[in-house]
């Protein structure tokens, strides 16, 4: 074999173990590419859930918390005997706020996690990644612990806590009210503007009130326990309160 005939040979060997290592790099690509269980190209980052359970339960929730019982009405907007009743019911009625442990064998977030995230963006109006660094629960999981908790709270009490009254409690309600000195008095009525951020420029005018932002009215009528008889969100933040009531 000449060297002209010996150089084509060892040219179409290469060519040929290039193309061989090509499509084994190929194959290999094609088998770390495929998702095996997360999602694609999530970052997991290792909170310590159980961690921040821990310091969240002796900051408000143990026999002797590091916080006061003023500190938590502030903070919850209620005592601890109802959040304790609120968290019970929860949690026989949706076991997605049972703690468990996950394929791994790892422990989850617990009740008071998921329960405290919905409450402080409920409470402050926070996003829901706010409350990560205290609670270690992460935003997607914060904002399915809100919907759930609201759907959650509704359907277990709004037969009691979010009925219109019925003749015994107006009868009730009146007479207290004539004993106060307001006869003919069910509740009081107060109205609270929320902002709304992203409204339709062509409403602008319609929206806009007092406070010079665009608003959405919530008015709510309460007695004098605090229980709430009547509730509306949706009025134009135009309004003030006496329109509003007529």
């Amino acid at each position: 074999m000449d060297g002209n005939s010996r150089n084509q040979a060892a040219a179409a060997m290469l060519a040929t173990m290039a193309c061989e290592e090509e499509q084994e790099e190929a194959i290999r690509r094609s088998k770390t590419s495929r998702r095996r269980g997360s999602i694609s190209g999530h970052a997991i980052i290792q909170r310590n859930r159980v961690q921040g359970n821990e310091r969240l339960y002796h900051d408000y929730f143990a026999v002797m918390p590091v916080y006061p019982p003023h500190l938590f009405r502030r903070r919850f907007q209620m005592n601890r005997p109802l959040f304790f009743r609120i968290q019970s019911a929860i949690e026989a009625y949706d076991p997605y706020f049972v703690q468990k442990r996950d394929a791994a064998g790892v422990v989850g977030l617990s009740s008071i996690q998921k329960i405290t995230a919905a409450l402080r963006m409920l409470t402050y109006g926070v996003p829901a990644d706010s409350v990560d660094d205290y609670i270690r629960i992460g935003e997607s999981t914060a904002i399915e612990s809100l919907k759930r908790f609201v759907k959650v709270v509704v359907a277990i009490f709004s037969d009691e806590y979010l009925r219109s009254p019925n003749n015994n409690d107006i009868a009730r309600l009146l007479a207290i009210g004539e004993s106060r000195g307001f006869p003919g008095m069910l509740g009081s009525v107060d109205c609270m503007h929320w902002k709304w951020k992203n409204y339709p420029t062509a409403w602008h005018g319609m929206y806009s009130g007092h406070i010079h932002e665009q608003t959405i009215i919530l008015e709510a009528v309460a007695s004098y326990d605090l229980w709430i008889w009547h509730a509306f969100f949706g009025l134009p933040g135009s309004l003030n309160d006496i329109n509003v009531l007529e």
